[in-house]
């Protein structure tokens, strides 16, 4: 005839003491009453639910194996588990490496590194082909464009006619086109 009386429940140092001698009913009883806590411990602190259940199945293998590294007068075994649990749940994430290698990291950035550094390399390249054009095409096409000067103040300014000034901006521009082009 089957026995269908419930077991008798313990206090945790009787099913401590049956878990010792290898009752794996003593240690059942005592999962169900405390995995609850450690896994919502764990997933607390590792907000990843595969992890925080490693972490539930590490700590209750732990207690299965040495059932004595619970001291009842240091607290309940629940604190204990508690605490366990949120240890272990800091040292797996401590233990894990970032997935993410450094070259697939995208940083944000508001400004196109590649085009400011292609401007600059532009501009590199076109003040040294200015500092080698003849002194009056260069001085013309730096009132033209630094100064922001219009070709009849440059002609006004420089005493040359209006025509010279247009073809030396027309020359200094073309030098710089094929300079910049090459």
């Amino acid at each position: 005839m089957l026995n269908l009386t419930p077991p008798p429940l313990y206090d945790d140092a009787t099913l401590l003491a049956h878990v010792q001698s290898g009752d794996e009913q003593a240690m059942g009883t005592l999962y169900d009453r405390y995995s609850k806590i450690v896994y919502s411990v764990s997933l607390r602190v590792l907000r990843d639910p595969s992890s925080a259940e490693d972490v539930l199945q590490e700590i209750f293998m732990q207690l299965w194996r040495s059932p004595e590294s619970f001291v009842a007068s240091r607290g309940s075994l629940g604190g204990w588990l508690a605490v366990v649990a949120r240890n272990r749940s800091i040292d797996a994430l401590r233990r894990k490496r970032p997935t993410d290698s450094m070259d697939d990291i995208v940083i944000a950035s508001s400004f196109n590194l590649a085009k400011d550094s292609e401007r600059t390399l532009l501009i590199e390249k076109a003040r040294a082909v200015i500092h080698l054009l003849p002194p009056e095409q260069r001085k013309t096409l730096e009132m033209a464009f630094f100064d922001g000067l219009t070709h009849s103040e440059i002609a006004e300014m420089t005493g040359e006619p209006l025509g010279t000034v247009k073809t030396r901006i027309r020359s200094g521009l073309t030098t710089l086109r094929k300079a910049l082009q090459a």
